[in-house]
Protein backbone atom coordinates (compact mmCIF):
# COMPACT_ATOMS: atom_id res chain seq x y z
CA UNK A 1 0.00 0.00 0.00
CA UNK A 2 1.50 3.47 -1.08
CA UNK A 3 -0.15 6.87 -0.92
CA UNK A 4 0.77 10.56 -1.28
CA UNK A 5 -0.51 13.30 1.59
CA UNK A 6 -4.17 14.43 -0.04
CA UNK A 7 -5.08 10.83 -0.96
CA UNK A 8 -7.97 9.14 0.83
CA UNK A 9 -7.79 6.43 3.25
CA UNK A 10 -11.15 4.53 3.30
CA UNK A 11 -11.74 1.52 6.27
CA UNK A 12 -14.34 -0.70 5.22
CA UNK A 13 -17.10 -0.91 7.34
CA UNK A 14 -17.65 -4.76 8.20
CA UNK A 15 -21.73 -4.24 9.45
CA UNK A 16 -24.00 -3.02 7.01
CA UNK A 17 -25.80 -0.43 9.15
CA UNK A 18 -22.21 1.62 9.48
CA UNK A 19 -20.68 3.05 6.95
CA UNK A 20 -16.59 3.19 6.00
CA UNK A 21 -14.64 5.42 7.95
CA UNK A 22 -12.97 7.72 5.42
CA UNK A 23 -9.65 9.89 6.01
CA UNK A 24 -7.42 12.34 4.40
CA UNK A 25 -3.75 11.59 4.74
CA UNK A 26 -2.16 14.30 5.96
CA UNK A 27 1.19 13.37 6.51
CA UNK A 28 3.42 10.25 5.77
CA UNK A 29 6.21 8.94 8.19
CA UNK A 30 8.32 7.02 5.33
CA UNK A 31 9.06 9.07 2.09
CA UNK A 32 8.08 5.91 -0.08
CA UNK A 33 4.61 6.55 1.11
CA UNK A 34 4.18 3.51 2.42
CA UNK A 35 2.41 2.53 6.14
CA UNK A 36 1.83 4.08 8.75
CA UNK A 37 0.27 7.33 7.70
CA UNK A 38 -1.55 10.62 9.58
CA UNK A 39 -4.90 11.00 8.83
CA UNK A 40 -7.41 13.32 9.72
CA UNK A 41 -11.20 11.71 9.73
CA UNK A 42 -13.60 13.51 8.28
CA UNK A 43 -16.23 12.52 10.42
CA UNK A 44 -14.10 13.38 13.58
CA UNK A 45 -11.94 16.12 12.82
CA UNK A 46 -8.97 14.77 14.32
CA UNK A 47 -5.74 14.16 13.57
CA UNK A 48 -4.58 9.89 14.37
CA UNK A 49 -1.75 7.74 13.61
CA UNK A 50 -2.80 4.75 11.09
CA UNK A 51 -2.06 1.30 10.70
CA UNK A 52 -4.07 0.49 7.72
CA UNK A 53 -4.92 -3.30 7.71
CA UNK A 54 -6.79 -5.46 5.71
CA UNK A 55 -10.09 -3.42 5.99
CA UNK A 56 -8.53 -0.41 4.08
CA UNK A 57 -7.61 1.19 0.48
CA UNK A 58 -6.24 4.60 -0.69
CA UNK A 59 -8.30 6.70 -3.20
CA UNK A 60 -5.67 8.42 -4.86
CA UNK A 61 -5.91 12.21 -5.60
CA UNK A 62 -6.67 13.19 -9.25
CA UNK A 63 -3.73 15.44 -10.28
CA UNK A 64 -3.86 18.52 -12.10
CA UNK A 65 -3.51 16.79 -15.42
CA UNK A 66 -5.52 16.55 -18.24
CA UNK A 67 -5.80 14.01 -21.46
CA UNK A 68 -5.48 16.09 -24.47
CA UNK A 69 -7.84 15.49 -27.47
CA UNK A 70 -6.92 14.92 -30.69
CA UNK A 71 -8.21 17.72 -33.23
Amino acid sequence: MKAMVGDRLVLESTRSDRPNHVGIIVALRHPDGSPPYVVRWLDEEREVLVFPGRDARIEHRRTGSTDSVPG
